[in-house]
């Protein structure tokens, strides 16, 4: 087929500069930039351009100078290499490889390339260039990307419930979606999401103000209803910052979201204890979870999380104020198999909880009870002879602990890699000793003297 031919049947379609945006610097006369489109001042569109001619043009393309027409060096590497080399690129700078020449062009939208799609900047114009991507990795399978698993949009500001609708129209076989930080899209959308690509497994969605709930769309639930029971695949969700998130959202969520393993609710202000007991009736396969700065959040939430036993292995729970030994009692009798507990701000927590975790949860590699001013080197002491495989401390702005108390832990937990204590009154001589003991330990300091 004629060159001339080609270029008409390919004008209907997108083109690979899709995510380039027109009058740039970086982009006249030909010539490439390596800013990528997160930096662009303007507004960034996509773009619909034919492919490239045959003849290399590009100047980023060195031709030899004798003879004219041996090939420059990258054109003697095979297709498998280039590929390769491609498969590194993120999407913005695939598509302007696709702008090279016509074998670059058809290398660029190798299928196996197109498995992710990742897109940053607030500027982009980014319901336009899914909705031309999407377009394009259609053309062989109309109306469906078979190869597309992970889009990844954070900090995408302009993103729209529009651009969520040409996911989840095209994109049957996603498994990953993260549109952290784009405020603008809503719970209509995200069901779409969720109802049309029944494979998704992570989803993050944190920062979304608007987005309440996570559920299927009504005609998705009558049409799974029968076979699937109303269930969604999720196992991974983050909604980290969804300040409208009330019980009544959460318990539609563990309703239909019964596989998670991964949920991270921090400064959900409005959740309560009614809200976990929801969680812990639908989703009993836990791993991590966070409730941090839930401000409502008391010792009878805690006594729902262990009811997780000893699946549970991430628990934060930070400022949350109203946690005390109680609740941090609940936790240790029986969810024995703790790796990581942040209790920062927990004032109320004393030496007898930590004593009671360190009895209970003897391998605990993570531990952060900063600005619990009730802690004290004794709760240390029982700390250090019980949890010989401590990694991370953190005992910042803890007024009660001394040099005594790091002194016991140094002397007992030799894998220690980092120790926060700044605000702490301990001596250069404790901190000295930390070092000698604890090699490999980080530490995390307020006191000039020592360095």
């Amino acid at each position: 087929m004629p060159d001339s031919d080609l270029s008409m049947r390919t004008l209907s379609t997108p083109s690979p500069a899709l995510i380039c945006p027109p009058n740039l610097p970086g982009f006249q006369n030909g010539r490439g930039s390596s800013t990528s489109s997160s930096s662009i001042t303007g507004e960034t569109v996509a773009l619909v351009h034919s492919p490239p001619p045959t003849r290399l043009t590009h100047p980023l393309i060195r031709l030899a100078s004798k003879p004219q027409k041996e090939q420059a060096s990258v054109e003697r590497l095979p297709d498998q290499a280039l590929v390769q080399i491609f498969s590194f690129l993120p999407t913005n700078q695939l598509c302007r490889c696709a702008r090279v020449c016509r074998r670059w062009y058809n290398l660029a939208w190798d299928p196996r390339l197109w498995r992710t799609i990742r897109l940053t900047g607030e500027t982009i114009n980014v319901d336009r260039a899914l909705k031309v991507l999407t377009r394009r990795l259609c053309q062989d399978t109309p109306n469906v990307c078979l190869m597309l698993e992970t889009v990844m949009v954070s900090g995408c500001r302009r993103l729209t419930d529009r651009g969520l609708y040409t996911i989840a129209q095209c994109c049957p076989e996603l498994r990953r979606l993260e549109v952290s930080g784009c405020y603008n899209i809503s719970n209509e959308a995200v069901f779409d999401v969720v109802s049309l690509c029944p494979n998704l497994e992570h989803l993050d969605v944190s920062g979304c103000s608007k987005v309440t709930c996570i559920s299927l769309t009504r005609e998705a639930s009558i049409k799974l209803s029968p076979l699937h029971g109303k269930q969604i695949s999720i196992r991974y969700l983050d909604m980290t910052d969804c300040f409208v998130l009330e019980d009544e959202g959460l318990h539609t969520i563990a309703a239909h979201c019964t596989q998670l393993t991964h949920l991270y609710l921090r400064r959900c202000v409005r959740l309560t204890d009614e809200g976990l007991r929801y969680l812990m009736i639908y989703c009993p396969s836990i791993k991590e979870l966070s409730v941090s700065d839930c401000r409502f959040i008391s010792d009878f939430g805690l006594r729902e999380i262990a009811k997780l036993e000893s699946r549970l292995r991430y628990l934060s729970i930070a400022h949350c104020g109203r946690v005390t030994d109680v609740g941090l009692r609940y936790v240790a009798k029986y969810c024995s198999k703790l790796r990581y507990l942040n209790a920062r701000g927990c004032e109320g927590i004393t030496d007898h909880g930590v004593e009671y975790l360190a009895k209970n949860c003897t391998k605990l590699k993570s531990l952060d009870i900063g600005k619990c001013p009730l802690v004290s080197d004794t709760g240390l002491e029982c700390l250090a002879l019980n949890c010989f495989n401590l990694k991370r401390l953190s005992l910042k702005s803890c007024e009660s602990i001394t040099g005594h108390g790091l002194q016991i832990v140094a002397a007992n937990c030799f894998d220690l890699q980092m120790l926060n204590v700044q605000d702490c009154e301990v001596s250069v001589e404790a901190l000295r000793f930390v070092k000698r003991h604890c090699k490999r330990c980080v530490i995390e300091h307020t006191n000039p003297a020592f360095f």
